[in-house]
């Protein structure tokens, strides 16, 4: 399993895979509109639904209602793309630790947030890559 599977599995804690035929014509059409192109692997996590996807080489996941409004979308990107507070934070906080993997965070009101993965937690930052919360892995 990739880490980042691995890391969108722990977010959404309990989920189930099942067959896309499962997921309500809503939802995807609404995944189709947003995401052209782009064929998922669904799961479903306490009533939503969660595309996972490569899109323009990007691994990227989102996460839907079931009426098909978006919630959230991940994208998969590369630990300099984070913003430069983060690396204070890590030097500081985890000294001697490489991050994992990072991601960014698009929520449905457009706030943009960073998670990383590092030493077995999961790290969430907001858009200038000031520290919110820690998460077990």
């Amino acid at each position: 399993m990739n880490l980042f599977v691995a890391g969108t599995i722990s977010i959404f804690a309990c989920k189930q895979k099942f067959d896309a035929s499962n997921v309500p014509e809503s939802v995807k059409a609404s995944f189709a509109k947003q995401f052209p192109g782009a064929t998922a692997k669904w799961s479903k996590d306490e009533g939503n639904y969660e595309a996972e996807f490569e899109l323009n080489e990007n691994k990227m996941s989102a996460v839907f209602d079931a009426n098909g409004s978006m919630e959230e979308n991940e994208m998969e990107i590369k630990v300099q793309d984070l913003p430069s507070n983060t690396a204070a934070y890590v030097n500081e906080h985890y000294k001697g630790k490489t991050i994992d993997e990072a991601e960014k965070i698009t929520k449905a009101d457009g706030t943009v947030n960073y998670e990383i993965e590092i030493d077995g937690k999961e790290v969430i930052f907001d858009s200038a890559g000031n520290f919110l919360k820690e998460e077990k892995d």
